[in-house]
C-alpha cells in the first residue's frame, strides 16, 4: 500500500515548506516532490491525503506512560485501568515507552512486557523500562542487562527512584552498578542504555546523579536520564548543568504547565535539543502530552518549530530510536497531519497505518470484537466539588 500525503507543510519536526510525504509499507519513501499523475500510472494500490491547509509532523514518542496503569498508593482500590490504544493514537502518539513505577508487585515486568507486545499487535510501536523505583530493580531475566539483550522490547533500566521517600536511597556505589550494567547491556544490545530517574521532591534533587558523575564511578552523564524535573526552578537549573555534560532530561506534563518549563529551560541557557516531554500517564491521560504540547505553540505561541523537537527527534535520539522521531526516507511511516492554527488532529498514521481518519478515531482495540462488555470511566479531577478521580 502506498500512501501519497500531499499539500501540507511538512515539518521534520524542523520546518521544510510545503512537500509532499510519500509512504511505502509502512515505511517513509520519499519527502519531496512526488509526481502524483506517475504515480497512477503505477497502476497500483495507493492512497491521496490532501493535506491542504494543514501542518504534516512526525508522530510523537512518549518516553514515560505507566501502561499497566497507575500504582495507587491509597490502597489496592485506588490503582487506575491500564492504558488502552485508542486513548493513546486519537492523540497522536504513535511510539510509547512503558515504566513500572513505585509498585513493582502487583504491578508485573512480566505483566508489562505482555502490555507493550500487546500495543504492538493493534499496530503501536511500543517499547519499555526494565525496573522501577526499587534498587536493586525488578527484572524478567537474572538482571537488566539480560532483559535488554534477550527482550526486543527493553531498551534501559527505570524508572528508579532518587530524592523520594518512596525509593529506596540507594548507595552511590550500588547505583552506579546499575547505571553500568545498563550501560553495557546498551552497548550489547546497540539499544539505548541509559538509566531513567524518576526524581522526586526532597530537596536532594540531583544530588546522587552528581555523585555518580563525579565520583570515582565512571559513570557519564550520558548513561543517565532523568524525568520529573519541573518540580522546581532549582531542580531545572540542576538539570540544565547535568545536561552539560551529556545528559538528557525530561518533563512531565501532569500539572498541566508545560510552557512555563519549556520557556525556563531556554531563557536559562537549557539545550533545547537535550529536554524531552512525556505524558507521565496511568493516573493521568496519554492526551495531556498532545493537549500541552498544542497550548504551548497555539495559546503561549512558542514556536512549533522548537516546540515538537520536544516530542519527536530529541526523544528517539535519547532512547535511540533510530527509525522514529523525524520525517524523512526510511524513517518509520508515524506521520500526523494538523490543522494549521489549532493543530486539531487530522489525521494519524502509525507505520503507514490509519489510526485516525479525518478527525475520527479507525484505530480499535483487537479484543473489542470478541466482548460484550461495556466499560466507560471519566475521571473527575478537576471537576467542581470532586474528591476523586477514576
Amino acid at each position: 500500500m502506498l500512501t501519497l500525503i500531499e499539500n501540507g507543510d511538512v515539518y521534520a519536526p524542523e520546518p521544510l515548506g510545503r512537500r509532499s510525504v510519500l509512504l511505502v509499507d509502512g515505511r517513509i519513501g520519499k519527502v519531496g516532490e512526488v509526481d502524483r499523475r506517475a504515480l497512477e500510472r503505477l497502476g497500483i494500490e495507493h492512497r491521496v491525503i490532501d493535506a491542504e491547509g494543514c501542518i504534516v509532523t512526525p508522530g510523537l514518542v512518549d518516553p514515560h506512560s505507566h501502561l499497566l496503569g497507575g500504582s495507587g498508593e491509597d490502597g489496592l482500590g485506588m490503582q487506575t485501568p491500564m492504558i488502552f490504544l485508542s486513548e493513546v493514537v486519537r492523540h497522536g502518539i504513535t511510539t510509547v515507552v512503558g515504566v513500572l513505577g513505585v509498585d513493582t508487585t502487583m504491578k508485573t515486568m512480566a505483566g508489562l512486557l505482555a502490555r507493550v507486545k500487546g500495543l504492538k499487535e493493534e499496530g503501536l510501536s511500543a517499547c519499555m523500562w526494565s525496573g522501577g523505583y526499587n534498587v536493586p530493580p525488578t527484572t524478567v531475566m537474572r538482571s537488566i542487562r539480560e532483559d535488554m539483550l534477550f527482550i526486543d522490547e527493553v531498551i534501559g533500566a527505570g524508572e528508579v527512584a532518587i530524592a523520594d521517600r518512596r525509593g529506596l536511597c540507594p548507595a552511590p556505589p550500588e547505583l552506579a552498578k546499575l547505571v553500568l550494567d545498563t550501560h553495557v547491556g546498551g552497548l550489547l544490545s546497540g539499544k539505548a542504555g541509559v538509566t531513567h530517574f524518576h526524581v522526586g521532591e526532597h530537596p536532594q534533587r540531583l544530588k546522587r546523579l552528581r555523585e555518580l558523575v563525579e565520583g570515582d564511578w565512571a559513570v557519564e552523564a550520558c548513561m543517565l536520564y532523568p524525568t520529573h524535573v519541573e518540580r522546581s526552578p532549582e531542580l531545572m537549573d540542576e538539570a540544565i548543568e547535568l545536561v552539560k555534560g551529556g545528559a538528557y532530561a525530561d518533563v512531565d506534563v501532569v500539572e498541566e504547565d508545560l510552557h512555563r518549563w519549556v520557556a525556563y529551560w531556554l531563557d536559562h541557557g537549557g539545550d533545547p535539543a537535550r529536554l524531552t516531554i512525556s505524558s507521565d500517564s496511568g493516573a493521568s491521560a496519554p492526551r495531556l502530552l498532545y493537549e500541552q504540547l498544542c497550548k504551548a505553540v497555539v495559546e503561549r505561541k512558542i514556536p512549533l518549530e522548537r516546540m515538537l523537537p520536544l516530542a519527536t527527534s530529541n526523544t528517539a535520539d535519547v532512547l535511540k530510536l533510530r527509525t522514529k522521531g523525524r520525517l524523512a526516507q526510511d524513517k518509520d511511516g508515524d506521520v500526523l497531519v494538523l490543522q494549521k492554527g489549532s493543530l486539531d488532529i487530522v489525521h494519524v498514521l502509525a507505520r503507514g497505518k490509519a489510526m485516525v481518519d479525518d478527525g475520527r478515531l479507525v484505530a480499535e482495540e483487537r479484543f473489542l470484537p470478541t466482548t460484550n462488555r461495556h466499560i466507560h470511566l471519566s475521571g473527575t479531577k478537576g471537576e467542581e466539588g470532586s474528591e476523586g478521580a477514576a
